[in-house]
């Protein structure tokens, strides 16, 4: 028997499991014993990668192997998926043994990623490709309309210049805000200030430039840019 909390995750992923089995098998962590996500994990990753790659070659007919091959490592990376995860909640319907529980394993962007692909795998062998397909793109649909070539290719900083550039906001400012270690193996700390907000970031990196690229890819994703 299905319960609430079960049913807020069907609805959100506009899927309703005949075999409440397959999803029970999905959301449990390899913490709480054998039966566990990880052989659907294994099948989810192939689907999508097919998915994806498929929904990519009908959307660019122009883009070449390469240009498509970066495109769908961008959609079904780790960081995508356990972005994806958290916007469906999946951290909360996750089952974890006690030393993953206490440990916080339901925010881990590992285990939300691997559970995604779970979801998907079980998707597949409870409903067949075709639902399992529609649903994948239909979570998909926000980025897979905004991952383009074009974009993919551009650098962070280009980006995030264009972004602004096209609502006539002024440019962000990069300031170093030290350096570290031996001259040999310095670190750059710099921080990205978009000015009229309230984005200020920083990160680091081996050169200036690297040290910069990194904070302008903060404020894309602080901007809701992908």
């Amino acid at each position: 028997m299905k319960t609430d909390p079960i049913d807020k995750l069907e609805n959100l992923l506009g899927y309703q499991f005949i075999n409440q089995s397959y999803l029970d098998e999905a959301l449990t962590h390899r913490s709480l014993g054998h039966t566990n996500y990880e052989r659907l994990e294994y099948l989810g990753d192939a689907l999508l990668g097919f998915i994806i790659a498929e929904a990519l070659y009908s959307r660019h007919p122009g883009a070449n192997e390469g240009e498509l091959t970066r495109l769908r490592a961008s959609l079904v990376k780790g960081d995508t998926l356990a972005m994806l995860a958290k916007q469906l909640n999946l951290g909360s319907f996750i089952r974890l043994g006690g030393s993953e529980l206490k440990s916080g394993g339901w925010r881990r962007n590992s285990i939300l990623a691997n559970s995604m692909e779970a979801l998907i795998g079980a998707m597949y062998l409870d409903g067949g490709m075709d639902i399992c397909r529609d649903t994948v793109l239909r979570i998909y649909d926000e980025l897979l309309n905004k991952t383009t070539p074009d974009k993919l290719l551009k650098d962070p900083k280009t980006r995030l210049q264009e972004y602004l550039q096209a609502r006539q906001q002024p440019l962000p400012e990069y300031t170093v805000i030290r350096e570290e270690g031996e001259a040999h193996q310095k670190t750059f700390i710099v921080r990205c200030t978009v000015p009229d907000t309230d984005i200020s970031v920083q990160s680091h990196g081996r050169s200036k430039r690297v040290a910069e690229q990194a904070a302008a890819q903060i404020a894309l994703e602080k901007l809701n840019i992908s």
